[in-house]
């Protein structure tokens, strides 16, 4: 199930960004449930977070409604960030 939800993640990410080559969602287990990392094309990170964050939150709630209940996490990754550390 976890790799549906990665997919199904994936495929609404790439219909909101202009680069979809570059969208990555990466799942991993962890002890308050599975996180769901997406880095996209720094140019396209405002597209996915949305104005006053309602693309992301809007994310969250369809990608909780398909985890049948369990623990689901979501962070847009800021991937400017990750490469001036």
């Amino acid at each position: 199930m976890a790799a549906s939800l990665a997919a199904a993640l994936t495929h609404l990410v790439k219909g909101i960004v202009e680069h979809p080559d570059e969208v990555r969602v990466t799942s991993s287990d962890t002890a308050r449930g599975e996180l769901l990392e997406v880095r996209v094309h720094p140019s396209d990170l405002g597209r996915v977070i949305g104005r006053g964050g309602r693309t992301a939150q809007s994310l969250r709630t369809v990608i909780g409604a398909m985890s049948e209940g369990r623990r689901v996490r979501i962070d847009v990754v800021d991937t400017d960030a990750d490469e001036s550390a």
